[in-house]
């Protein structure tokens, strides 16, 4: 898979990251609770392909129900720009609305069944693997 650097941040600026991706997003549209409320699209990363650059002192999180999810936001501006997700806590999932323009070449979007959330994960077949860290990153 070819890799490009997609920088993108919160809407005050104070939270600013890097990540290393397809120019072609695999977007999630989650119907669990906290995913309805805050609208929460999201593409998933693994760990190593994630870089804060900036804003670390100004985010907060929240946690519930299992509390491995872990939903960070800008104290500042409460803008959600990545988090690390239930499906894959030892990967990110990131807005693709938070990225700056101008390197993202199409989004493909995929509905998850997150109000049944168990039975989701176990038919899921490619989820897991998505933040499964590869050793080799073209950059």
């Amino acid at each position: 898979m070819d890799l490009v650097k997609h920088t993108g941040g919160c809407h005050c600026g104070a939270v600013r990251f890097e990540v290393w991706t397809s120019p072609d997003l695999h977007v999630f549209e989650c119907n669990c609770s906290i995913c309805t409320k805050k609208q929460n699209l999201h593409f998933i990363v693994p760990k190593n392909r994630f870089t804060l650059l900036q804003g670390l002192d100004n985010l907060t999180t929240y946690t519930f129900n299992t509390h491995i999810a872990k939903h960070t936001f800008c104290k500042t501006c409460g803008v959600q720009s990545f988090y690390t997700p239930r499906s894959n806590p030892d990967g990110y999932g990131v807005a693709p609305h938070c990225l700056d323009p101008g390197t993202v070449r199409s989004v493909n979007m995929e509905k998850f069944g997150g109000e049944n959330w168990e039975e989701s994960m176990q038919a899921h077949k490619t989820i897991r693997g998505m933040s499964k860290q590869e050793t080799d990153i073209q950059q």
